[in-house]
């Protein structure tokens, strides 16, 4: 098995030095759910939960987590995201966010898109907790992570 990345020959977490990998165009994707009850889903879908509009909150927030994730996850390089996009939708069941972050750099962008992801999910769940307290939140996976070099 491969050593972890970020545990030095001592087993102490380190972060992983990147200043000398060449800088290329990454991109990635995350998803997840939130499972409301049919209230719940009314109310979003009439813009009637009294904090406000919850789709539109949850997308602007997953798009300021993804910008702090090296505030929040200890060993992430901090980076110069060119792109976030966050969309919140309501499904038959609940409310579906996806995510893509995006830069040109050293370093992977998928812990940007996952916080962006968890985060928004977050947000739906505060929005919302006041009338539905059986919400579930699920499912968060990255869908997808790539590189190319720059043209």
């Amino acid at each position: 098995m491969d050593r972890l990345t970020h545990v030095d020959e001592r087993g102490r977490a380190r972060m992983v030095p990147v200043g000398g990998k060449s800088s290329v165009r990454r991109l990635a994707r995350a998803r997840g759910h939130i499972t409301l009850s049919a209230a719940t889903r009314a109310l979003i879908a009439d813009d009637a939960v009294k904090k406000g509009d919850v789709l539109a909150t949850a997308e602007i927030a997953g798009t300021m987590a993804a910008k702090r994730t090296s505030e929040l996850i200890p060993l992430c390089h901090g980076l110069n995201l060119g792109h976030v996009r966050v969309v919140a939708e309501l499904d038959a069941d609940g409310v579906r966010i996806e995510s893509e972050a995006a830069c040109t750099g050293p370093t992977g962008v998928e812990m940007e898109a996952l916080t962006a992801v968890t985060i928004a999910l977050l947000t739906v769940y505060d929005m919302c907790k006041a009338v539905d307290h059986a919400m579930a939140i699920g499912d968060v996976v990255l869908v997808d992570k790539h590189k190319a070099d720059p043209t």
